[in-house]
């Protein structure tokens, strides 16, 4: 859909990438460059090893998460609780930086719990910069720790917006990129006036067709965005290629349930690919099947 979008991966904890199935974890496919590996730990040695394996695998980036609330990841001594310890995150960060070649950046929250003022902001971001990091990914909102589920983390605590450009203003130097409640293109653009990037999550789960329009809208280019039917067609070989691997159809499918959002027919085509990709042997000709009906 976007040649120009860098994609993130979900968060991978270092101890799953160093013990784990790594062409399960890590791999992927050409077509999803540019790439940026997302991992979890608070272990410098193993964070350096992940990064090493990152670039390895043709990554253009690794991202160290300290943003993510939930309790399992607080139970590790990473995610969104490792940013109270600033100085070891930028040792983790320094570690992974004398690793590899490829950019580490970080993604994290305006605060945590009761340590989230501004100043405690610009504490956070001027001790972790001090490695050579120069890219940050900030969640305009801080993390409850306890009390609050991941997606209530996603949706009480208040957006701060003027707190990441704030941040932008006083370290000009640095990359900025805020992330939080973006539903829109047009919420993009007013961003890029007051910061380097823009992150969208859930928006894009919930509506993926606007990744169609960014190449254009947001970088410029001239060709025209790709239907929805030719994203779909697009995908075919994609899925055909994952299956030979033994990956499940509605592991690939579930992501593209909300690809038809806000047009007619979406309710056939969301019934048709939820109901059927979990059939045994389904494939690659339920998705015809559900396009074809769209095309009715």
């Amino acid at each position: 859909m976007s040649r120009r979008t860098l994609l993130y991966t979900e968060m991978v904890t270092s101890m799953a990438i160093l013990h784990g199935d790594k062409q399960k974890l890590l791999g992927f496919d050409g077509t999803e460059h540019p790439l940026a590996l997302q991992i979890g730990g608070d272990n410098p040695l193993d964070l350096a090893k992940c990064a090493q394996i990152a670039e390895d695998f043709g990554y253009e980036e690794v991202n160290l998460n300290v943003g993510c609330p939930s309790s399992r990841v607080q139970s590790g001594n990473f995610g969104a609780c490792f940013m109270l310890q600033p100085e070891n995150v930028a040792e983790c960060i320094a570690a992974m930086i004398t690793a590899t070649k490829i950019p580490v950046t970080i993604k994290h929250r305006i605060g945590v719990d009761e340590v989230d003022s501004y100043e405690d902001l610009v504490k956070f971001v001027s001790i972790v910069s001090q490695t050579g990091c120069t890219r940050f990914s900030i969640h305009a909102r801080k993390a409850w720790l306890q009390g609050l589920s991941p997606k209530e983390n996603r949706e009480v605590p208040p957006l701060r917006y003027e707190d990441v450009h704030r941040l932008k203003r006083d370290f000009p130097h640095l990359s900025i990129e805020i992330n939080g409640g973006f539903t829109s293109l047009a919420q993009v653009q007013t961003q890029l006036q007051l910061v380097d990037a823009v992150m969208i999550g859930r928006a894009i789960y919930d509506n993926p067709y606007l990744l169609a329009l960014a190449d254009r809208e947001i970088y410029g280019e001239a060709t025209p965005p790709p239907s929805r039917h030719q994203i779909v067609a697009a995908m075919l070989p994609y899925i055909d290629s994952w299956m030979s691997k033994s990956c499940k159809l509605n592991s690939i499918t579930r992501h593209m349930l909300q690809l038809f959002h806000g047009q007619p027919g979406s309710r056939i085509w969301k019934r048709l690919i939820t109901e059927q990709s979990v059939l045994p042997g389904a494939g690659v000709a339920v998705v015809e099947r559900a396009l074809g009906e769209m095309q009715v």
